[in-house]
């Protein structure tokens, strides 16, 4: 072999501001974010400050205008950071995701006034977002939810249960989902709640097999008072707002996904080139060395869908099959990536003292969030095919 260990991504950026932004991330991953990722996972710890790092860094806001506070960048830049952070850590990467998911309906749809007020906080000024459309019992059926806004004069007051809540609990902010008309999708409207408004309250942790360090959980909310100063949008349209999102959402999970197979292939292909058996190094077995062709294989080929619907939103032109399709390959892809370097790395690859069995558990609700698989293949056939006649 001529070439021993993983190799620095290449990375397709547009601009010498693009190229500094990234240095100053992969600076930023070595110094603050590598180093404590395995022991903060398995603590179970949430690094609220290196999201405020995050955010005094100019990252939290990456795609948003400059205008209230943001980077101004394409999603073809911001997806690769999400890149780059999720390979150090996926409960970062994904948080920066989630985040940047809880500001896209003010962004998008808000009045000039409100995102004058709102948004400079919520891009850098040190707050974290969360986004609340699932319920205990309308997760990918998200148009049945029972959360419901009633109109008190000048307020709105919400009552009932979200779940799977990324930052639930700790969060500065929701972008709350809440039915205020109706059945169906016509009737639901969006609205921005702040994180401790009075009757407002999370449930305990959910005790997940991966991503220990970023906290899922529960919101009740009991007569929760929000002003209809912070309505997002117009009454009614909310389900085109959280579907917008979660279009650009998806993107990010594509990208997560691809940093975090990208991980596991530096750390099994780290460990066979280093590792003898049979008087040789690992790497020089055949059916191994196919294996990690495969695997790299598939991380180019996600890394190449996700940026080629990026640059169709950067655009401005449709996307929306483009994204479901990235998340499904690159989430499918980190799965079958990380389960092949846990198989690589034999009886060290299963231990926690190597960081590739933490992949293969974090991989796994990446093919979950957002959007369950299953749904992105319903969206990739909608697109296709046309509504189904019934």
């Amino acid at each position: 072999m001529t070439d021993h260990g993983p190799q620095p991504v290449e990375r397709q950026l547009p601009t010498e501001e693009a190229k500094d932004l990234l240095a100053l991330v992969r600076d930023l991953v070595q110094r603050e974010i590598a180093p404590r990722a395995a022991a903060e996972e398995e603590a179970g710890h949430f690094p609220r400050d290196l999201f405020r790092l995050l955010s005094s860094s100019g990252l939290l806001g990456l795609p948003y205008p400059e205008e209230f506070g943001g980077g101004g960048q394409p999603y073809e830049v911001y997806l690769q950071v999400l890149e780059e952070l999720a390979a150090a850590r996926l409960t970062v990467g994904l948080g920066v995701s989630v985040h940047s998911l809880a500001c896209h309906g003010l962004a998008g749809y808000g009045g000039k006034e409100q995102k004058a007020e709102h948004l400079p906080a919520m891009l850098g000024g040190g707050l974290l977002g969360a986004y609340c459309l699932s319920e205990p019992q309308s997760g990918s059926d998200a148009a049945s939810l029972r959360t419901r806004a009633v109109r008190d004069g000048d307020d709105w007051v919400l009552t009932g249960t979200k779940a799977w809540i990324t930052h639930g609990g700790i969060a500065d902010f929701y972008t709350v989902l809440a039915r205020t008309g109706g059945e169906g999708a016509h009737g639901i409207t969006a609205f921005l709640v702040p994180g401790d408004a009075p009757g407002l309250t999370p449930a305990a942790p959910e005790r997940k097999m991966g991503m220990k360090g970023s906290p899922t959980a529960q919101l009740h909310f009991d007569g929760v008072r929000v002003p209809d100063a912070r309505r997002i949008g117009e009454e009614g349209q909310g389900f085109p707002i959280a579907l917008s999102a979660l279009d650009s959402g998806r993107l990010g999970i594509a990208a997560c996904a691809v940093g975090v197979a990208q991980a596991a292939l530096d750390e099994a292909l780290a460990f066979v080139t280093g590792r003898r058996q049979f008087g040789r190094p690992l790497a020089d077995f055949q059916g191994l060395r196919f294996l990690l062709a495969d695997m790299a294989t598939q991380i180019e080929a996600g890394r190449a869908l996700y940026l080629a619907a990026a640059r169709l939103r950067d655009q401005g032109l449709p996307f929306s099959r483009q994204a479901a399709m990235a998340k499904l390959f690159c989430t499918d892809a980190a799965m079958r990536v990380t389960t092949d370097a846990v198989q690589l790395m034999g009886g060290y690859g299963y231990t926690a003292d190597f960081p590739a069995e933490r992949y293969m558990r974090e991989a796994k609700v990446l093919q979950i969030v957002e959007g369950t698989n299953q749904i992105q293949r319903m969206v990739i056939a909608r697109h296709l095919a046309g509504p189904e006649s019934r």
